[in-house]
């Protein structure tokens, strides 16, 4: 079955050409605002914002997943589409080719990097056939104006693009059928102008064509007071000679054309081809501006530059420079800007002799020579601002790309040039490089193995165009071959190498080492060996065992190099293939050192972080940190939740590194101190990874503490996961393993834990007895918040056997000492228990009190499982005192709680909300 999703023109969903039921108009606006950003996550502010812009709804979010429950129930049995949860937001995963709008842009992209013709026409008409009128036709939201006004312009861009391809291949009546209709919607569009001057003059109407030139210049005159360009007056001149040969400039007006040829094989960067549009295309009159695109190297800023300049060449048809700066060349020394100047008046046919011989007179010379043309120019590989500030033209008629590996913030700041940061290309991007290079079949062939060498390539063309050629070269290699060389972690460089060092991954990166002074130098080898996603400027400086103030100057200088990118306000990353020649240069003893103040780091700063979210919890012994090591400390719960969730994936990787790197002890104290944190998040999955290296790391250092504690959370990890056998096994030997060491305490939380294992499988006499044994354990070593832990727990036990004065009695006892020791978290549980027992006993005002105060406790504690359990319970009870519209909210707010460790809980939600049906 093939499915299409259609937006240019109604949004529609087909399978096999049978429609699909989308909704009402909010509806289809919901899936419209997926289908724009297909395969990637839109939050579910920007969501809201899309459908209702600023005025939503009271109840936005509510109303949204509604729209999202019945677009997944139409979407159900489609093929390849689904919409999925993702952090913080939503994702429709299909094929972009089966969306229109892609496979448009797509087709367009193709058309432009076409040789042939003829071909070039085909794939022109092929995009142009998917419009079926006005985008999004039938719905009514300002982003979609937005984005409807921008999607007119692309389609009128390859228009134009494609009565170019026509023109050039003699199609001129077929072009005169449709071009008046362009040019009545566009009347001072100059392209347009000149484009249908062409047409009717090369279909033998040379005075239409005159004609069309004098009423076009009159209005241009009247409505802008400016004249025509020199590209249409000569374009004009030619055919009053008569002679079509279009816009070539008269004998002896050099017209430079040094751009090289573009790469064949170009992909994605559809953003970053937008923003230079808006940058450097302004008007039919004007066309001067300055860009500045930067990137570590082998992002692809020269292919960009060129990409874009060639499908943009009648813009500037007074010529087109391109000045090789060699900035960072691997063997070359950087151009001076004497040489690039003196390069720029030959190629602008200045004779020898009339060349000044002081620098400040050349720039002046080459600034004359460009006033009046509309130039493009190209200046690659810049070095430093210095190298580029005499080759800017002083003339708004030209156009000036700088690239370089630098940020170029002196030129962003005094010469107003817009920045245009590059990064990598997403995994889409890179593999339809690859295909373009070794085609679609042999990609399809290899499926894994290319998905492999798109990961080890981190999205870097050069690294991907480097693998792409050894594979087209060499037609007997496979591409696991290719793949399992770049998945070695001492020698994935060698394979990115080549003989041609400007084509070398690691001679291209060591021109930009080498640049950095002393400082930024031995900062960059060290961003090797973080952890996880990015690190925070504290943990960098533990890394380089220096205060934080010290670490911000060659972190700058690392940020404007490209050598590593800013991913949050004081949060860093660097590119693995950077990473990977980082640890070439690091010596074993810099990275011990090293490895241990950054765990130490994160293994303080977490401790400290569960203790005070959870002032309750029993404590680990912990090694004093080392010398240079920047400790976190938290003033709140809040300051330390937030530290928590923004180190989340960095703590759950540094667990694996530290296990990895001998730091056992490191590994298994970090997975106990973000086990409360897991657990309040309901993410079982992350919290009983971390443990079972946890466990793997205590034993392989015999330490019975570590592995005790690892065997216990895995147990409660594995049991919320409905792995009960494992569960059972390992809290049975964490039990032990507390027995050995004489820990009570440890004995009894692990009665606890065995208690709701037993609760969950419905064996709430067994469950008593193992709460009443952790109630007896922590007695006798005199713990009170465990023994406020196990009345609740017993008097939950009482009330799922019926017990309800039984209960109430556990629960009021559980409540005063969870008070007396001011454990929130403790008496939201045993306010939510209360509320169980309320409820049973048919007091529905009384059952619905205690979970709200639950809720507050849970809220104020930021545990979104605890408030997901009470807000499902508190939905039970509104829906059956009557309230269908109360308990609906309640349990939406429920599901919004939850994440993808919880399936079981989210399709009991589910099931609950469809059987109320609509209040």
């Amino acid at each position: 079955m093939a499915v299409r999703f259609g937006l240019l023109g109604d949004v529609v969903a087909t399978v096999d050409d049978r429609p699909v039921a989308l909704g009402h108009a909010r509806q289809q606006c919901v899936l419209a605002a997926l289908l724009v950003d297909v395969n990637r996550a839109v939050s579910v502010d920007q969501l809201i914002d899309r459908v209702w812009g600023e005025s939503p709804p009271q109840r936005a979010r509510d109303t949204l997943y509604g729209y999202l429950y019945r677009l997944r129930r139409s979407l159900a049995d489609v093929p390849d589409a689904t919409i999925t949860r993702r952090s913080g937001g939503y994702l429709m995963a299909a094929d972009e080719m089966a969306v229109d709008l892609h496979r448009f842009r797509q087709l367009r992209d193709e058309a432009r990097a076409e040789q042939s013709e003829d071909d070039r026409l085909a794939l022109f008409d092929e995009a142009l056939g998917l419009w079926r009128g006005d985008p999004f036709s039938g719905l009514d939201a300002c982003w979609l104006d937005s984005v409807r006004t921008d999607l007119e312009q692309e389609r009128l861009t390859a228009e134009l693009e494609r009565v170019d391809a026509a023109l050039r291949v003699g199609h001129h009546d077929e072009v005169l059928a449709d071009l008046p209709r362009l040019v009545s919607g566009q009347p001072l569009n100059e392209r347009l102008a000149g484009q249908l001057m062409l047409a009717l003059s090369g279909a033998g109407r040379c005075a239409e064509a005159l004609e069309h030139y004098r009423r076009f210049r009159d209005l241009l005159v009247e409505e802008l007071g400016v004249e025509p360009s020199p590209h249409l007056q000569q374009l004009h001149r030619s055919i009053l000679a008569p002679d079509v040969a279009a816009s070539l400039p008269q004998a002896g007006s050099p017209v430079p054309r040094q751009l090289p040829m573009p790469s064949g094989s170009f992909t994605g960067r559809s953003d970053d081809l937008a923003q230079l549009d808006a940058a450097l295309l302004t008007n039919c009159a004007t066309t001067g501006a300055a860009v500045a695109v930067s990137g570590t190297g082998g992002i692809g800023k020269t292919w960009l530059a060129l990409h874009w300049a060639a499908t943009h060449l009648d813009r500037y048809p007074d010529g087109q420079l391109f000045v090789n700066l060699s900035g960072f060349h691997p063997t070359e020394p950087p151009m001076t800007p004497a040489g690039a100047v003196r390069a720029i008046l030959d190629a602008l046919d200045v004779a020898p002799n009339a060349v000044p011989t002081d620098l400040d007179s050349q720039i002046g010379l080459y600034r004359s020579l460009v006033a009046d043309r509309r130039m493009l120019i190209v200046l690659d590989d810049a070095r430093d601002p210095d190298q580029v500030r005499p080759l800017l033209p002083g003339s708004a008629s030209c156009a000036v790309l700088v690239t370089s590996r630098n940020q170029m913030s002196g030129l962003v700041a005094t010469e107003g040039l817009r920045p245009l940061p590059l990064g990598c290309l997403s995994r889409d991007e890179a593999l339809h490089l690859l295909a373009g290079r070794l085609g679609r079949d042999r990609l399809s062939t290899e499926a894994d193995a290319a998905g492999s060498i798109v990961g080890a390539c981190a999205g870097l063309p050069l690294a991907l165009s480097i693998v792409a050629a050894r594979a087209a070269t060499n037609p007997a290699l496979s591409l696991k071959d290719l793949a399992d060389e770049l998945a070695d972690q001492h020698h994935g460089l060698n394979a990115l190498a080549d003989r041609d060092a400007v084509a070398d991954v690691r001679s291209v990166i060591a021109t930009s080492y080498r640049a950095l002074s002393a400082p930024a130098a031995a900062l960059f080898r060290l961003f090797a060996l973080y952890a996880g996603p990015d690190v925070s400027l504290p943990a960098v400086a533990s890394l380089v065992g220096l205060p934080v103030q010290q670490v911000r100057e060659p972190l700058d200088e690392l940020l404007g190099a490209h050598l590593v990118e800013l991913t949050g306000p004081d949060r860093y990353a660097c590119h693995d293939l950077l990473r990977a020649y980082a640890g070439e240069l690091l010596d074993d003893s810099d990275r011990a050192c090293a490895l241990r103040r950054l765990h130490d780091h994160w293994l303080h700063g977490a401790h400290a972080a569960a203790l005070t979210i959870e002032p309750h919890r029993d404590r680990v012994e912990l090694p004093p940190p080392a010398a240079g090591t920047a400790v976190a400390s938290f003033a709140d719960s809040e300051q330390a939740q937030h530290w928590l969730d923004a180190e989340r994936l960095v703590l759950l990787a540094a667990i694996d590194q530290a296990a990895e790197s001998g730091l056992d002890g490191h590994a298994w104290r970090l997975a106990w101190a973000v086990a409360t944190y897991l657990s309040r998040l309901s993410r079982w999955t992350d919290l009983a990874s971390a443990q079972r290296t946890a466990v793997r790391a205590a034993r392989r250092a015999g330490d019975l503490v570590g592995e005790a504690h690892g065997h216990r959370d895995l147990g409660l990890a594995l049991h919320q996961l409905g792995e009960l056998t494992d569960a059972l096994e390992h809290l049975r030997r964490a039990g032990e393993l507390f027995g050995r060491l004489g820990d009570g305490a440890g004995e009894a939380y692990v009665a606890l834990y065995l208690g709701w294992v037993h609760e969950g499988q419905g064996q709430h006499r067994e469950a008593l007895e193992c709460d009443e044994r952790a109630l007896k354990l922590f007695g006798e070593v005199g713990h009170l918040v465990g023994r406020a832990k196990a009345l609740n727990a017993i008097g939950w036990d009482h009330a799922r056997l019926g017990d309800h004065h039984r209960a109430v009695d556990h629960c009021r006892r559980a409540l005063a000492l969870h008070e007396e020791v001011g454990n929130l978290t403790g008496a939201a549980k045993t306010w939510d228990s209360l509320g169980y027992v309320h409820h049973q006993r048919g007091d529905s005002d009384d059952a619905c009190a205690c979970y709200r105060r639950a809720l507050e406790l849970y809220e104020q504690s930021d545990d979104r499982w605890g408030v997901a359990e009470t807000l499902t319970r508190l939905g039970d009870v509104l829906h059956d005192a009557g309230d269908v519209a109360a308990a609906r909210s309640s349990w939406l707010r429920a599901l919004r709680q939850l994440n993808e460790d919880n399936p079981v809980e989210i399709a009991e939600l589910r099931g609950r909300l469809d059987n109320a049906g609509s209040p």
